[in-house]
């Protein structure tokens, strides 16, 4: 592992693990979709990568489970066969609910590269004494959506490299 392999975004595989074909982290990648996780893995054809990670929130059934959430954001994938790397770059986007349905738009201050963030939704409650509380309803962050990617990528012998600068 080099010295700014975390803060440049870089997971490597275990020593000694032999990098599998590129179509099989992809089928392995594709796999990882759900009906009952709020992550989506799909083609990227339309923005021009291999593939792409978001969240559900567009779906009618999330819509309860990502509640207000504010910004949203996916991860942009791509396959360096010669070095047997999976590029990454994360994009992040404005949410706005009208009528209890999330619209998403490209932030106009955009941010790319690695996005590392937490959003916390948190409601005011009484507890048993009567007295308002703050509660935790649930906690959003990037790293659920990309640590089930990077671990089947470097599982699978693939240098997992987040790319904030340059070419994905």
């Amino acid at each position: 592992m080099g010295l700014f392999d975390g803060l440049r975004g870089i997971k490597r595989p275990t020593e000694g693990v032999r990098p599998r074909p590129a179509s099989d982290v992809r089928t392995a990648l594709l796999a990882l979709n759900s009906d009952d996780t709020p992550v989506l893995v799909r083609d990227g054809v339309r923005e021009g990568v291999d593939l792409v990670a978001e969240w559900k929130i567009a779906l009618p059934q999330w819509h309860g489970f990502f509640g207000s959430v504010t910004t949203t954001n996916r991860t942009l994938m791509r396959f360096d066969g010669e070095h047997n790397e999976l590029r990454s770059v994360d994009e992040q986007f404005r949410v706005t609910w009208a009528g209890g349905k999330p619209h998403i738009v490209l932030a106009k201050q955009a941010q790319r590269g690695q996005i590392n963030k937490v959003e916390t939704k948190s409601a005011l409650v009484r507890n048993d004494a009567g007295k308002l509380v703050l509660q935790r309803e649930r906690t959003f962050s990037s790293k659920e959506l990309k640590e089930p990617l990077q671990a089947t990528a470097v599982g699978m012998g693939w240098v997992w490299r987040g790319v904030s600068f340059g070419k994905l």
